[in-house]
């Protein structure tokens, strides 16, 4: 019981760290959703030198997309007119940091790593769109930019629908699972582990390097869990190969950057990732004040919050907590209705036929909704679900074909691995 106790307190002080830090980061980012016009990144990424490399980082930075949400946005700016390099110092820049993910840093890990993670991102990305632009030249030519619709319109109201219902949605899950990890290595870990282990230095920067990589965390999710390990004993510089690798990598980036953008382009942007990560950890282990990166002491059963007044943030948390919980109902309605969906009905005179398809690359439900939006557009939809949790598309409507379904979902960043059969 006492360690239950004790997992609790240290959920919800995280929880309690994080939430108004979070949700002004949300705020942020529907903001800058709203007010830059939707093809403006394409219209200064387009060509493959060093400006438009430059470019692409510098938009990346701040922008709230984790890995999963990343790919859809990258590809799709490298089909409609992003140079490949452009497209790649996009895809490794972005995931590493956000609006959201700094201020969470720097209320839970002080502000030298919230001013370094965006600095680590912005090189990181550079180098791995300067190193794609002179080694691998292979469909490279910028495409046609289509300038129409370049025009942002302001609406709070789709501020506030972005920041607290999209951003929402989209990191949800692994903001609970982060917390819930979290909580659970504060209470089982024993404090100094990894120094008691000699897991510190270049040692625990491969081992972190090893475990993340192949792993899904987003960049805002994975903060507690790096406050928790820093107080354990793992290295900043170990500490900062966690920040990179976790959230600009997994399975399913490593998948669909190597289909879309070619395997040499996918080697070029994990070689970059690894490099710059060991070498920005070292450069803070071995060459930067130690001072700087001292533990917060943010789990402790006298949890004080010295910066914002206790009411602020205990009244951010329940509305964090209310916000997730309507994410997370919201979800389990829409895996009801894929479970009520029947195989194939008519409807007047003509048959809706029932497909299903296997689609990779959707881990958020940013990229659900992306994929049905897209699949609406096709003439002759009547419905379409598409499940982010089991890689599935389920689709009902007339004259539809796999081919159909097939090069939309290319189009639109995923990757299609065929039709499902009953």
């Amino acid at each position: 019981m006492e360690y239950v106790i004790e997992y609790i307190d240290a959920f919800w002080s995280l929880t309690m760290d994080m939430a108004p830090y979070l949700l002004l980061g949300f705020l942020f980012a529907g903001i800058l959703k709203v007010t830059v016009p939707p093809n403006i990144m394409n219209k200064y990424l387009g060509k493959s030198n060093t400006s438009s490399v430059i470019n692409a980082s510098l938009f990346g930075v701040p922008l709230p997309l984790c890995s999963c949400g990343v790919l859809p946005a990258g590809i799709s700016l490298y089909k409609n007119g992003a140079s490949k390099g452009s497209s790649v110092s996009f895809l490794i820049s972005t995931p590493q940091t956000g609006v959201d993910s700094i201020l969470v840093t720097w209320s839970m890990l002080g502000l030298p790593f919230a001013i370094l993670r965006p600095i680590v991102a912005f090189f990181t990305g550079i180098m791995g769109g300067l190193l794609t632009n002179k080694l691998d030249h292979e469909n490279n030519d910028p495409k046609p930019v289509d300038d129409k619709n370049n025009q942002a319109k302001f609406s709070v109201q789709e501020i506030f629908r972005y920041a607290f219902i999209e951003m929402v949605n989209d990191i949800a899950k692994w903001l609970v699972i982060g917390l819930l990890i979290a909580a659970f290595i504060s209470v089982i870990i024993p404090d100094s582990f990894f120094t008691d282990f000699h897991l510190t230095g270049i040692t625990g920067m491969l081992l972190i390097l090893v475990v993340s990589i192949p792993l899904y965390i987003c960049a805002t999710s994975s903060v507690p869990i790096a406050a928790v390990l820093l107080l354990k004993g793992l290295s900043p510089g170990a500490l900062l190969v966690f920040l990179m690798a976790g959230p600009a990598t997994n399975a399913a980036t490593i998948t669909v950057i190597g289909k879309n953008l070619g395997k040499r382009t996918l080697t070029i942007y994990m070689a970059s990732l690894i490099v710059g990560s060991l070498f920005f950890g070292m450069l803070i282990d071995y060459f930067l004040p130690a001072a700087w990166f001292s533990p917060l002491a943010i789990i402790s059963g006298d949890h004080q919050h010295e910066i914002l007044p206790y009411w602020l943030t205990l009244s951010s948390t329940i509305l964090l907590t209310i916000l997730v919980a309507l994410s997370f109902i919201k979800s389990i309605i829409q895996r009801i209705k894929i479970m009520k969906n029947k195989p194939s009905f008519a409807q007047g005179n003509v048959m809706i036929e029932e497909m299903k398809f296997e689609v990779e690359g959707m881990t958020c439900g940013k990229c659900k909704a992306k994929v049905e939006n897209g699949i609406r557009t096709i003439p002759g939809i009547n419905d379409v679900v598409a499940d982010n949790e089991n890689d599935t598309l389920t689709i009902s409507g007339a004259g539809i074909t796999s081919e159909i379904i097939e090069n939309k979902i290319n189009e639109l960043g995923y990757d299609y691995k065929g039709e499902i059969k009953d």
